[in-house]
């Protein structure tokens, strides 16, 4: 397995490791919901070395990304602003999700999946990017901090960020000495994702603990995620979807007329799926993904699934028929028994707040 600068922090934090998209990386030290509860109530961090940083640079990076991405990155013009955008193939199915952040006119900086990063490579040299080079930044680390408490906590142990970072507005970042400070996350809380030398990693690591942000594994980030209704490569999209089926319909530009690929399929598409969320009523089991949903409109299919350390409850994100709307009654087929839920629009719960 590969492994990220931090694997000896991890080690010596007593942290269970496990295999995710061929990284060893922590899925907890101790307890999951201690660790979902503290990123919701005040501050944790993640060690997200795993995702890939490439810089786009040169006098055609713009019209390239222009061309590769299905969000319009023509509306980005103040330095350091981001933007979340899909990957397509021709046919409109997704091949990553990532966010762009415009650095100046000749250079952007793209963050892609860690299990799709050979991939996204392979496929964006494909297109052949005319006075644009693609660098894969494997010389640095990213560590994400999230909660309500993230950002005076980083700047706590890290003093040295917080002149630069300090008016950065949600989905911007700037460079900070050696750190590149996004105000970005995928928690549904505020904070920060530090990008940085992988050899300063340890280091900030520690001062980040030391100043009462607590390490957060995998299974914390996913229930995380799950409760602020974010997709996950690979569960709830894939090559198999589009955006319009996965509730990022709001992610694809079809008004600019600019040709991107994947236009051609999306503007001839009617969805006759949608991604929504489920609320399971009562007990009985616990909602996971590629469990059969049952509704008025048809059959669906879960696509992730968990507990809520923040409801109290089993909830879901769901494909299902695209006449579905929020306040449906629906059942949920776990080992024999059907076990009634509710319909809700995702996120289940943003900025601490729980919205449905």
């Amino acid at each position: 397995m590969l492994q990220t600068p931090l694997i000896d922090v991890h080690r010596r934090a007593g942290a269970k490791l496990v295999e995710f998209a061929g990284w060893e990386l922590p899925l907890h030290y101790g307890s999951q919901i201690e660790e979902h509860l503290a990123v919701r109530r005040a501050a944790g961090m993640f060690d997200t070395s795993h995702m890939l940083a490439v810089d786009v640079e040169g006098a055609g990076a713009r019209a390239f990304l222009a061309r590769a991405l299905a969000n319009n990155v023509e509306r980005l013009r103040q330095p350091g602003k981001a933007m979340y955008s899909c990957l397509l193939r021709e046919d409109g199915g997704i091949l990553d999700d990532l966010i762009v952040h415009f650095v100046r006119e000749d250079l952007y900086r793209v963050v892609v999946n860690a299990a799709c990063a050979d991939k996204d490579l392979a496929w964006l040299q494909s297109l052949g990017p005319e006075r644009t080079v693609l660098s894969p930044r494997r010389d640095l680390a990213m560590i994400a901090v999230q909660g309500p408490a993230a950002r005076e906590r980083t700047w706590t142990a890290l003093p040295g960020l917080r002149a630069a970072s300090e008016a950065l507005e949600p989905f911007f970042g700037v460079q900070a000495g050696a750190v590149f400070v996004s105000r970005t996350g995928y928690t549904g809380e505020d904070g920060f994702e530090l990008l940085l030398p992988a050899a300063q990693a340890g280091e900030a690591w520690t001062r980040l603990a030391g100043a009462g942000v607590r390490p957060c594994g995998l299974g914390a980030r996913d229930s995380l995620r799950l409760e602020a209704g974010m997709n996950l490569y690979g569960q709830d999209m894939d090559q198999t979807t589009t955006p319009l089926e996965c509730g990022l319909g709001w992610t694809v530009d079809l008004d600019s007329g600019r040709n991107f690929i994947g236009r051609r399929a999306l503007a001839t598409q009617l969805p006759t799926r949608s991604l929504l969320g489920l609320v399971l009523l009562g007990r009985g089991g616990v909602l996971r993904a590629r469990q059969r949903v049952l509704l008025a409109q048809g059959e669906g299919e879960t696509t992730s699934g968990g507990f809520s350390p923040t409801l109290q409850t089993s909830i879901a994100l769901a494909r299902v028929p695209a006449r579905t709307v929020p306040g449906d009654a629906a059942e949920v087929e776990l080992r024999g028994k059907r076990l009634a839920a509710r319909v809700v629009r995702p996120p289940f719960v943003r900025r601490g707040r729980v919205l449905v």
